[in-house]
This record gives structure tokens, sequence and C-alpha cells, in this order.
């Protein structure tokens, strides 16, 4: 279980094989067999990765998330044909995110509170409180603020 040179927080539960290395976990987080998580990627507490999940470098995600099954996080939008320099981009998840299994995150934010259906592919943007699904993810529809 190749664990290296990672910030890992308290109570945090990591289910082997996994390869991580040069990336922060928070506290109380759990982290499925089969995942890889590279350098310079953040999680927040309380935030569950499961099983056969890849997140690339420069990911950023909040606390109290959920990421479902094989959801993979790229970080770059191949826009170049200079395969050597290409542009590294960032994702970045806000609080209390739900992503459904089987979701690919181009370089994007995605705003608090927000739900993501299983089988999407997230292209652009998403804003706090909405439910996106498809692919392209498009905006099904808006999560009311009032609780």
């Amino acid at each position: 279980m190749p664990i290296k040179n990672c910030k890992i927080g308290l109570n945090t539960k990591i289910i082997g094989p996994v390869n991580l290395y040069d990336c922060e976990i928070g506290n109380d987080c759990f982290i499925g067999p089969f995942v890889e998580i590279q350098k310079n990627v953040v999680i927040g507490d309380l935030t569950r990765i499961q099983s056969h999940s890849f997140i690339c470098e420069g990911v950023m995600i909040g606390k109290n998330c959920f990421i479902g099954h094989g959801t993979i996080f790229t970080n770059d939008l191949f826009d170049s044909t200079d395969i050597k320099n290409w542009i590294k981009r960032k994702t970045n998840l806000g609080d209390n995110i739900r992503i459904g299994s089987n979701v690919t995150l181009l370089p994007i934010n995605i705003g608090d509170n927000s739900i993501v259906g299983a089988g999407s592919v997230v292209t652009k943007d998403v804003l706090s409180n909405s439910i996106v699904a498809g692919n392209p993810a498009k905006i099904i529809r808006k999560i009311s603020e009032n609780k």
C-alpha cells in the first residue's frame, strides 16, 4: 500500500491497496481501495472517496463530500497540440458535494451543496446548490438553500 509524503488527519481510514503521494487528507475521512491520489491534492474533513477513483494533481475537495466509485478527475482540457507543454488546470469542489459513480470531471469548479448524477461528464463549472447530470452535464434543477 504505497503512501508517500502524505499528511493524513486523525481517524481517517484507508483501505488498501491505494496509491497516495504528496497529498493532504483531512480528519475523519475514508479512502476506499484502488484509489490514486496524486501530489498537491487537498481533501477536506469528513470526505469519503469510494473505490477505483483517480484524483489527479492539483484537485481541492472541500469538507463533507462524497466521491462515488470510479470517479475520474482530469487536469488538462487537451486544447493544445503540444503534448510536452500541456497546461495543467485545477479542479475545486466546495463543501457538501455529492458525486455519483463513474463520473468524469474536467478541470472545473463545483459550488457548495451540489450533486452530480452518476455517469455524468462535467465540462463546465457547477453553481452552488445545483443538481447536474448527463454527458455533458447540465443543470437538472436547483436545490433550495432553505433546508
